[in-house]
């Protein structure tokens, strides 16, 4: 029995909601909506993340909630080489790659940066 058959949205811990929407709005193209009594998320595809403001979360939440603890990795359609272009457009340093990684459905092609908080993010593209 399969239990589970996609992710629907996570939640990030974050400092600053604002910086937050910028960088993954203008950096990463994710679009910013607001819903519930002001929240904020990022949508992409069919999903979204949920952001919470550190000392300032929702309930129910994750037991030990911090900014800066995430490893996210995702999936682009763009080539890597205009990512990177992207990238330096917007001021925002790669810390490692390309490089070969394992994806969930394959082998992906791989460039590592960080959001506002810290948060190490994968950009990856399927071979």
């Amino acid at each position: 029995m399969e239990m589970i058959n996609r992710l629907d949205h996570f939640v990030l811990t974050v400092e600053n909601i604002q910086q937050t929407c910028d960088f993954y709005g203008n950096v990463l193209g994710m679009e910013v909506k607001e819903f519930g009594e002001g929240r904020k998320a990022l949508h992409f595809g069919q999903q979204k993340i949920n952001l919470h403001e550190a000392g300032n979360e929702f309930e129910p939440k994750a037991r030990s909630p911090l900014p800066g603890s995430a490893d996210l990795c995702f999936i682009s359609d763009e080539p890597l080489e205009k990512l990177l272009e992207h990238l330096k457009q917007n001021g925002v340093a790669v810390e490692e790659g390309p490089v070969s990684r394992t994806g969930a459905s394959g082998t992906i092609q791989s460039l590592y940066i960080r959001d506002p908080d810290g948060n190490l993010v994968e950009l990856s593209n399927y071979e």
